[in-house]
């Protein structure tokens, strides 16, 4: 059924109806929707739709699938008014999508789309979705009288009110991801018996579905939401890893990564976020969050020059800018005086100070990442795991000295 003639309102009301340029473009569709619905379903374009909606036959939809492509993406503003109108009138609204950009789909999906398919579509995925429409609503559990003054935010039970930690590359290769992720693990295996609970994000945004559907929604996320999103390593360590797709950087706002950050300290201990090495809008929200900011450098030009522009961009918007803590990656041996002078040099330079060295951890580092292990599990004598380790420790202990004292 394809055709606006076909919308019948005699035996067999219409449940729903696909919104398109030329349903023809979209043949597997045709056959999904046939399966699922039959004979109830038909087919509209962008300037009847709105049309249809307030005539009486439109009362009878349960949803609305909405298929586009690249050559849509010019319609985005009449695409959201058909979006907001169907949520408008109660109608579920599914967005089938083929080759089109990560900003074009956040920018509907934000403004109501239900569920998100893409095109070619999976075997039997547009009825699962339009099986998730179908599923009843939960409704709130109604409080009792006596829990309304439970104590809520950060007095509330399991509130943890974690310690905030960004890791940040002033250059590819410097070793931030290595850094972020081994500290993590460090952290989360610090202590045997009351092990502390550790979240690594990445937001150096390359990995699964539900990712993109937190970050597209961030309004609606909610504990369970937020749960789900996250994978965990032998039960110890949880990460947010990045979406499925590679995403422009500016496809998620500050409110959307403060809404994930204040979410993320309310679960666990630490919470560690493997900055991209650009720096984007909502690197200013991290750098505000975080307690600690790790830029991680090495002994070459461009991570020089690399330093001096972010201290000066810094600065420039009067940032907390002594937050900062600046990790040489690969630093020179015990016995390397040279190096050292060099190091020296580096910072005299730049007017900063180089708190931290890590070691060259050699080709055990790229074999642990090749294998998906930290380095305690891969190679646990490894000199850059052992400084790792020494810097975990050292922070733990911080961290529980000022606990202590609160």
């Amino acid at each position: 059924m394809t055709d606006n003639e076909n919308l019948q309102t005699d035996l067999s009301p219409v449940l729903a109806c696909t919104i398109s340029r030329d349903v023809q473009n979209f043949d597997l569709l045709i056959e999904d929707m046939e399966a699922a619905l039959g004979e109830q379903w038909g087919d509209l374009g962008f300037t009847e739709a709105m049309a249809f909606f307030s005539q009486p036959e439109a009362e009878a939809l349960e949803f609305i699938a909405i298929a586009i492509d690249e050559s849509d993406e010019e319609k985005l503003v009449m695409l959201g008014e058909i979006i907001e109108t169907a949520k408008q009138k109660g109608i579920k609204v599914i967005l089938i999508a083929e080759d089109v950009s990560p900003a074009a789909l956040h920018q509907l999906l934000r403004q109501g789309a239900d569920e998100f398919v893409p095109y070619p579509l999976p075997e039997n995925e547009l009825q699962a979705a339009i099986d998730r429409l179908r599923e009843p609503e939960i409704p709130e559990p109604v409080a009792p009288p006596q829990a309304a003054a439970a104590p809520v935010g950060r007095a509330a039970p399991g509130y943890r009110d974690g310690v905030m930690l960004a890791v940040h590359g002033l250059a590819g290769g410097t070793g931030a991801t290595t850094f972020a992720v081994n500290l993590a693990w460090e952290l989360a295996t610090i202590d045997k018996t009351d092990p502390p609970r550790v979240c690594l994000i990445d937001l150096d945004l390359p990995r699964r579905e539900a990712i993109f559907e937190l970050w597209s929604d961030t309004e609606g996320m909610d504990d369970d939401v937020f749960k789900q999103a996250l994978v965990t390593f032998e039960d110890k360590l949880s990460v947010l890893t990045a979406p499925s797709e590679m995403l422009p950087l500016d496809i998620i706002s500050s409110t959307d990564v403060n809404a994930v950050l204040d979410r993320a300290r309310r679960h666990f201990d630490y919470v560690l976020i493997d900055m991209p090495s650009t720096m984007v809008q909502w690197t200013e929200s991290v750098l505000n969050a975080a307690q600690i900011y790790f830029v991680t450098l090495e002994l070459d030009m461009r991570s020089a020059q690399n330093a001096l522009r972010v201290k000066r961009a810094l600065q420039a918007e009067e940032l907390p800018i002594d937050k900062l803590r600046y990790v040489l990656n690969r630093g020179p041996k015990f016995t390397d005086l040279n190096g050292k002078s060099r190091v020296k040099r580096l910072a005299e330079s730049l007017d900063i100070s180089i708190e931290v060295q890590l070691p060259d951890g050699g080709k055990q580092v790229t074999q642990g990442a090749d294998h998906g292990l930290p380095l305690a599990n891969a190679a646990a004598k490894n000199p850059l795991r052992k400084e790792i380790a020494k810097l975990a420790s050292s922070l733990h202990e911080l961290g529980r000295d000022e606990a202590e004292a609160a």
